[in-house]
């Protein structure tokens, strides 16, 4: 397995539930939710040269069909903490999220509107827990060193993080936010990817953080 998969698919707790590696349609598309579609950022949203992406969700497949399974870890549970939080609360079926991607010479950035809202509390909770944390491949491989770290408060209702691995020695970072805008919840998780053929530069966290607000106060304007 490549460190870039690695990266990407399965060392990090949120990776999975934002499903990074999931198919995408590039262009416009048609949602079953008619709410969420107005309330979800679209190409017209984005600065020219970012390459958007809706990414397609296959009703009737269990959650993320596809995925790396979840890698091992110490504390147990901790590579896949946050995504358990949202699972275990989800609305599922037709109208139920709005997923898109957003991708700039820098950052490939993916969000989610659901039409529910997050257990705040208990992903503040797991992100606490694993603060620091192990991750394994299998039982006889080396821990990858991982660190949850807060990032500096950006209002009510929104919690935001950067996790960073330590992998063959050299540090990896992916920022991950979570946010209820009334009773609709949205996330999204931000990738370092440098893409010279991509026109739009992105700088991390803080272009992965404009998105966020700008999706929130989209569903703001909307709901």
């Amino acid at each position: 397995m490549s460190g870039f998969r690695v990266r990407v698919c399965a060392v990090v707790g949120a990776v999975v539930l934002v499903a990074g590696c999931g198919s995408t349609v590039a262009g416009t598309a048609t949602w079953p939710g008619a709410t969420l579609e107005r309330a979800t950022l679209t190409p017209a949203d984005f600065p020219p040269g970012v390459q958007y992406d809706r990414i397609v969700e296959h009703p009737g497949q269990p959650d993320n069909s596809g995925s790396p399974p979840s890698m091992l870890s110490r504390p147990e549970g901790c590579a896949n903490a946050m995504t358990n939080v949202i699972a275990d609360s989800a609305e599922r079926g037709p109208g139920s999220a709005a997923k898109y991607a957003a991708t700039y010479n820098g950052a490939r950035i993916v969000m989610t509107v659901l039409s529910w809202p997050l257990d705040l509390d208990k992903l503040k909770a797991a992100a606490g827990r694993c603060a620091e944390f192990e991750a394994f491949f299998d039982r006889r491989s080396k821990g990858i060193p991982i660190t949850t770290t807060e990032l500096p408060p950006l209002g009510d209702d929104v919690l935001a993080y950067q996790q960073t691995m330590q992998l063959t020695g050299s540090p990896s970072s992916v920022y991950m936010a979570f946010q209820n805008v009334g009773r609709y919840g949205m996330f999204g998780i931000a990738f370092p990817t440098p893409d010279p053929s991509i026109g739009a530069k992105a700088t991390l966290p803080q272009t992965f953080l404009d998105v966020v607000a700008k999706q929130a106060a989209k569903i703001h304007r909307n709901i």
